[in-house]
């Protein structure tokens, strides 16, 4: 394997987002045992090079748009650990003031623009806010986060067609964990090579190891530059595992455990922070200093929405509205 080819200031940066995410969910799935946390919970566990091997490759003026597992997303992007615990908590301080919860993280200074619990729902509204920026002139380009089940959907291929069709600077990140909720890509889709999919709307295609967070930073760069050069969309499969069940509420009867402890072994963390100490980039102390801090983020985080205050009651009509316009 090549040497990571980064300054260690980088370098170190993408494997410490990588522990906030791991410790961020850890906390998350205990605080749902203890009835903290409640509804839908979906976990990035076993992802994390996914969401900081991209988002390190973009740029603050794109949009982003994430599925229901997004929690990561949010927190690389910049949306603070205390917003994101407070939302989970339901509380007025969270980054939806408390009215989304796990999948419906929103923040518009970051331009991170949800969180989406609806599969493929996040695709056509990505290729209208390219559409809107190609026609108001604005540089940016809008990535857009969606997992393999949401290539069987209509969505998909209907914002596929626009986007190559009006040239819409989208790019398109399919994390392709090969399980929709409990059914495994190849009992779903006839196509498995999900990158011919995006090639039949003659549009740029790049399949890339999900579980290399170099090889997800690389491609994504390279993506990305082409999109904002060409003005053209392109689609990019990582190709990742999620560790735990689709969701908290998942028994996961569907998966060997023979499957899952073999995908461990390429896990983005170890293998990373491996890589790194190998190379004499970085050592085990290190890593746990940065580990200790990234348990100390979190334990703040919990705090926060811990102390926050419920939304009032006399709020609970606000932003709800009936014909007329009458509150």
């Amino acid at each position: 394997m090549n040497p990571v080819p980064y300054a260690k200031t980088l370098a170190v940066r993408l494997l410490a987002d990588m522990l906030r995410i791991r410790r961020l969910e850890e906390k998350c799935a205990e605080l749902y045992g203890e009835g903290k946390i409640r509804g839908f919970l979906h976990l990035y566990i076993g992802e994390e090079a996914c969401a900081v091997g991209a988002l390190h490759a973009l740029n603050p003026e794109d949009n982003l748009v994430a599925t229901y597992r997004e929690h990561g997303h949010a927190l690389v992007r910049g949306v603070s650990m205390n917003a994101i615990m407070a939302e989970m908590y339901g509380k007025a301080a969270g980054c939806s003031r408390g009215r989304g919860g796990s999948m419906h993280l929103f923040d518009a200074a970051t331009r991170f623009y949800g969180g989406n619990a609806i599969v493929a729902g996040g695709l056509p509204f990505a290729t209208g806010l390219a559409l809107a920026d190609k026609l108001q002139g604005r540089a940016g380009i809008t990535a857009c986060f969606f997992g393999d089940g949401a290539v069987a959907e209509g969505a998909f291929h209907e914002s596929m067609n626009l986007a190559a069709l009006w040239h819409l600077p989208v790019l398109f990140c399919c994390e392709n964990n090969f399980y929709g909720m409990g059914t495994a890509l190849a009992r779903a889709e006839a196509q498995t090579d999900l990158c011919i999919k995006a090639e039949s709307y003659a549009m740029r295609a790049v399949k890339v190891d999900g579980m290399d967070i170099v090889a997800v930073h690389e491609a994504t760069r390279e993506a990305a530059g082409y999109v904002r050069s060409e003005g053209k969309p392109c689609f990019i499969e990582y190709q990742t595992y999620r560790f735990r069940a689709h969701s908290m509420f998942d028994p996961e009867l569907y998966r060997d455990k023979a499957e899952v402890e073999k995908w461990k072994e390429r896990g983005p963390l170890h293998n990373y922070s491996a890589r790194l100490k190998a190379e004499g980039k970085f050592t085990e102390e290190e890593f746990l200093e940065l580990d200790a801090a990234a348990q100390v983020e979190v334990a703040e985080a919990v705090a926060f929405a811990e102390a926050a205050e419920w939304e009032p009651v006399a709020d609970l009509l606000r932003d709800v509205h009936t014909p007329g316009g009458a509150p």
